[in-house]
């Protein structure tokens, strides 16, 4: 490229923040022209984000920085919305959201702005030519990338997953159950059967799988670490292993950070990367998928670069090159 990619960041100071300004101060063809927090205006963002002290002298600022050719919203969900009613933002500005606010058809419109869901693994070719992008949340993303071959191949029905995720999947505002006296050997279920992201994933499924309906029974888990999210979705499959190896085969075969694995997988093989590790096991007819993914790198910012890149005209991978933290 000529030129760099000029790139704002609303909010962030937060985790996801924190997540944006790490790959962006390390991505090829991305300069970062302003760090937006009201709540830490004038600070360095190495105070705050001390990670990348030494990686950067920015400070935050509470101006919107309108010198860029995208904005990542790291807000909180209902705030992203709230932000572009009451910010007038140039229309050749893309904006990659991270809150939940556009994820829905019916919410995808704001004001000239109709936002694209960005799941790059069901929408790269409309990602490529959209500037407004809806990117898809933690669980959601995990869940979706164990069940997309699945429903391009019309074989869902009922599912039950159950999924367990880290402390920072809640954010970087205290609650009881993000302490570390409560997390610590310690598991709980939330929102047994009506967490919000539901909503989006039969979205996405009822598109590639439009003539059935589906049926999505969802337990969530709050584990006793910060990073990673990883699901399993049971179902009944009348096709065979080596059939539906090559259903998940064929699917991702394009697709640079999906990886099906023979092998168990687990969370250490993702943490501190854009990747997702899937992995099938089958028993007669009883199916079983389990996915891997970082929540804050595949299942937010990470992601959120990842269509940048495709908005852009990137290559996919660029400055998504990372490596696990295995130990």
């Amino acid at each position: 490229m000529s030129s760099k990619i000029k790139a704002g960041i609303i909010g962030a100071a937060g985790y996801t923040g924190g997540e944006m300004m790490r790959l962006l101060l390390n991505h090829p063809f991305v300069e970062i022209t302003g760090a937006h927090s009201k709540s830490n205006a004038g600070k360095p963002v190495a105070s705050v984000h001390q990670d990348l002290a030494g990686e950067t002298d920015l400070l935050f600022a509470a101006d919107i920085p309108l010198e860029a050719d995208v904005l990542f919203l790291c807000l909180g969900h209902g705030d992203s919305k709230k932000f572009l009613e009451e910010n007038e933002i140039p229309e050749g500005v893309a904006i990659i959201d991270l809150s939940q606010d556009f994820r829905l058809s019916a919410n995808a419109v704001a004001g000239n702005r109709n936002f694209v869901y960005g799941l790059p693994e069901v929408n790269r070719e409309k990602i490529k030519t959209s500037k407004n992008i809806a990117n898809p949340g933690c669980f959601a993303t995990a869940i979706q990338l164990g069940l997309l071959p699945l429903a391009k191949a019309g074989l869902l029905e009922d599912i039950y997953t159950t999924g367990i995720t880290g402390s920072t999947g809640a954010g970087q505002t205290l609650a009881t159950a993000s302490h570390f006296s409560w997390r610590a050997n310690n598991i709980q279920a939330y929102k047994s059967l009506q967490h919000q992201h539901g909503f989006e994933i039969g979205e996405t499924l009822a598109q590639l799988q439009p003539a059935k309906d589906i049926d999505l029974s969802f337990v969530p888990w709050r584990g006793d670490f910060t990073r990673g999210i990883f699901i399993s979705s049971q179902l009944k499959c009348n096709e065979t292993a080596g059939e539906v190896l090559k259903l998940f085969k064929d699917y991702y075969e394009p697709h640079p950070f999906v990886t099906v694995s023979k092998e168990p997988v687990f969370l250490k093989q993702v943490v501190n990367t854009n990747k997702a590790m899937i992995q099938i096991e089958q028993v007669g007819t009883k199916l079983v998928v389990h996915a891997a993914i970082d929540n804050l790198l595949k299942g937010a910012s990470g992601q959120a670069v990842q269509n940048m890149n495709l908005v852009f005209g990137l290559e996919e991978t660029a400055g998504l090159k990372l490596k696990a933290n295995y130990f």
